[in-house]
């Protein structure tokens, strides 16, 4: 069993001893912790509270807005809603902050709060450390009954979101209407299954078939949307013959698709097509973190844009867009950043763009995507118990590899003439977590198997 107490949140397994694993009393602690801190920050006493379905999501939701009502905040329940919808339902009901009760692609086992700042945003790395000391310390109290925080329910915010989607200026409902697509969507029995398809019938598709849409929390499959897991809806879109497959994560902010021919479009290529549909109707830079596949780097190009990489993670993702004014952005997991929305990785604006761009180019899904370069991305990770001195061994890494560019700012990324690898060091476990990338998947296994040789070799 496992808690993991971060600086945007707390995450763990349902069930266990308070402390070791995600129970009702660490739930409790940080959600009033969070309340405290927002009061004592001086924002607005209002936090918006949303879920994915996942079967433990009702339990905890009770006990984050019991807690928060207990330090006199004001709750908005969205009930279930995904998390760009809880992200720019902060702002828009200027709120103080907001609570996910989502673990996004983890098991069904697991849950986790994620904690937002009065923009919608996740909270920084400071906030997450004031926060933490304040659930340590647990210095506190709890409200006497006058003054209670107050409870009301708003289960419709997923309209607005969708209307705002519409509103955008590179989002043509009128061509996708006329373009006729015929789409499935696997959003592995969670709020997906609401979400995207209203947003589709809102686009005016009219063909959509779905799968594991029932928002019951029991997944399908393993709810990460890798093409090993996406299996049933890749040979429906073949064997059917639909023009595209739709597939999300159980709180909506990853977005996978799949091509007519049954083929995994391809995380990393989600990013790449949207940013090359956004560049050519909005100048202005492409922010991606460092793990994203290189051919990012060639849209900016060929849009004659920069290019800036951040380190992994959503906070991070956003800080650096807003330092170059950014007008796209996101991760290579499938993550869309559309600033012009809101700050937030957000699968339905994804879908919107994709689809718009799609039916401008007249192209099929799989024409599209043979328009890019195919590179191939490798993912590992190295062990490291008992290993204690491990920035020292990556620096010594970075040494020997003096020739090439190095970037340090999350861990060691090595930039090669025809692929990079990217080392990370987890925050919860004793590993390193070791992505390669080139023009080939044997080519980007060799600079890997290269780069963890040397490693061990220094260890």
């Amino acid at each position: 069993m496992t808690l993991i107490k971060s600086i945007s949140g707390i995450r763990g397994t349902i069930g266990g001893r308070p402390g070791q694993c995600l129970t009702p009393m660490d739930i409790v602690s940080i959600s009033g912790a969070f309340g405290m801190w927002l009061r004592n920050s001086g924002a607005a006493k209002k936090v918006i509270v949303g879920r994915d379905a996942r079967i433990s999501g009702e339990m905890v939701n009770q006990l984050v807005v019991g807690a928060l009502l207990s330090v006199g905040i004001e709750v908005v329940d969205l009930g279930l809603a995904t998390t760009p919808s809880v992200e720019m339902a902060v702002a828009g009901l200027k709120a103080g902050g907001g609570i996910i009760i989502t673990a996004s692609h983890n098991p069904k086992n697991w849950n986790a709060l994620k904690l937002l700042n009065a923009k919608g945003e996740f909270i920084s790395d400071q906030d997450g450390k004031d926060l933490l000391h304040l659930v340590e310390k647990q210095d506190f109290n709890y409200n006497d009954v006058d003054d209670l925080g107050k409870y009301s329910k708003k289960d419709d915010y997923l309209e607005t979101h969708i209307q705002h989607i519409l509103d955008l200026p590179l989002v043509d409902k009128k061509l996708i209407e006329e373009a006729d697509f015929s789409i499935a969507v696997d959003a592995v029995n969670s709020v997906g299954g609401i979400a995207i398809p209203q947003l589709l019938k809102a686009l005016g598709v009219k063909k959509v078939t779905e799968i594991n849409c029932c928002p019951d929390g029991n997944f399908a499959h393993n709810p990460e949307p890798l093409p090993e897991n996406i299996v049933e809806i890749s040979e429906c879109v073949k064997n059917e013959k639909l023009d595209l497959g739709i597939v999300v994560d159980p709180d909506v902010d990853r977005l996978a698709l799949v091509c007519e021919n049954g083929q995994a479009f391809g995380e990393e290529y989600t990013l790449v097509s949207v940013a090359d549909y956004v560049l050519q109707n909005t100048k202005g830079s492409l922010v991606a973190n460092l793990s994203s596949t290189m051919a990012l780097r060639e849209i900016a190009k060929k849009h004659g844009v920069e290019f800036y990489e951040s380190a992994v993670g959503e906070v991070n993702v956003v800080r650096e867009m807003k330092n170059h004014s950014a007008v796209i952005g996101g991760e290579g997991n499938g993550g869309v950043i559309y600033p012009e929305l809101h700050n937030g990785r957000d699968a339905l604006v994804g879908v919107a763009l994709f689809l718009t761009y799609l039916a401008k180019s007249k192209l099929t899904c799989s024409e599209l995507r043979a328009g890019y370069p195919d590179y191939k991305i490798v993912k590992q990770k190295i062990e490291l118990e008992g290993v204690s001195n491990l920035d020292a061994i990556m620096d010594q890494v970075r040494r020997k590899f003096i020739d090439y560019p190095c970037n340090t700012i999350d861990g060691l990324k090595i930039s090669f003439p025809e692929g990079w690898v990217h080392l990370r060091k987890s925050n919860t476990e004793p590993i390193i977590r070791i992505y390669s990338e080139a023009t080939t998947e044997e080519y980007a296994r060799n600079l890997m198997d290269c780069v963890k040789q040397l490693m061990k070799n220094t260890i």
